[in-house]
């Protein structure tokens, strides 16, 4: 029977969870005093953060997606900007002249994989980068369904799917966003949902299997 697999933690009804990669926060020491600014683009930085560090909620959050800005808000953090395109590159060129004169801390995973720091860089805002968590793949002993929907969150969920799992023609695939597209073999087809959202994600798929 097909079924909607997502690769992520996040639970649904009528929705698998396929994990194979688990998140590592990595504890550190910022002095945050030294930012006018904080910068987001993954949930997972945000717990990271405020797992070590409160004083982060009393800076300006420059947030990449709704779903995150949602997650800061709850947390008592302070949302200022989110992200219209919700894709990397397109996140840092709407940020440029959002962060003229402001020093800004990018928190962020080990491995990332959009040129957001360079760009803003090239237009003279001051940015560092907090390494906050790191993705590793794990094993998942899960037998895969035919004719079932994959829903890719991440590269890192790319990246490990493929490493233990051999691709079949009757599978669908739907991806978070276009970074995420990029990693997937070119054998592969998707679709690319219209918003940064797992949600949205859930709909297509659910539609897909229809």
């Amino acid at each position: 029977m097909a079924k909607i697999y997502l690769l992520s933690n996040q639970k649904y009804s009528d929705v698998e969870n396929l994990e194979v990669f688990h998140i590592e926060y990595i504890k550190s020491n910022p002095n945050l005093s030294n930012y006018d600014a904080l910068i987001f683009t993954s949930k997972n930085a945000v717990y990271s953060l405020d797992s070590f560090n409160e004083n982060w909620k009393k800076l300006d959050s420059y947030v990449i997606a709704p779903k995150t800005s949602q997650i800061i808000e709850k947390l008592g953090g302070k949302v200022v900007f989110t992200g219209i395109t919700s894709h990397g590159n397109e996140f840092a060129q709407e940020l440029i002249e959002l962060l003229k004169n402001k020093k800004v801390l990018y928190v962020k995973a080990l491995k990332t994989v959009s040129n957001l720091v360079e760009i803003l860089k090239e237009n003279k805002i001051l940015v560092d980068e907090l390494v906050a968590y790191k993705t590793s793949c794990k094993k998942s002993n899960v037998s895969l369904e035919d004719n079932s929907v994959f829903i890719f969150t991440s590269p890192s969920s790319v990246e490990c799917f493929f490493k233990q799992y051999q691709w079949k023609d009757n599978y669908k695939v739907i991806v978070i966003g276009k970074t995420t597209a990029k990693f997937l073999p070119k054998e592969v087809d998707y679709t690319i949902s219209s918003e940064t959202s797992i949600d949205e994600c859930i709909n297509l798929a659910r539609q897909s299997l229809f």
